[in-house]
């Protein structure tokens, strides 16, 4: 396994060990930066709002993205087969 494989699945396993929106907070504040941290949130703004069908410059105004990075969370959604955006917007809705 490569080191950044290995990084990759220590993240994730201390990811799933947060129970609550608090302790999310708490890690992700010590673990990233206020940019890096916006910049994520951001991302996942987009995400949604295209889910949801809405148009480049009402997401523009409502999240401050550029139009590349809306371009490229579209793209994520349109052509990546892993499905984690689908997983966690039907999850928060109360879904599976």
């Amino acid at each position: 396994m490569r080191k950044s494989d290995e990084n990759l699945a220590l993240l994730y396993k201390a990811v799933m060990t947060l129970k609550d929106e608090k302790e999310c907070a708490a890690f992700f504040e010590d673990l990233c930066t206020p940019q890096e941290l916006s910049a994520i949130a951001q991302r996942l703004h987009v995400a949604s709002m295209l889910t949801e069908g809405k148009v480049y410059n009402s997401i523009v105004e409502a999240t401050g993205a550029s139009t590349a990075t809306i371009s490229r969370v579209n793209k994520t959604l349109t052509y990546q087969t892993s499905g984690g955006y689908k997983i966690v917007f039907e999850r928060m809705k109360g879904g599976k």
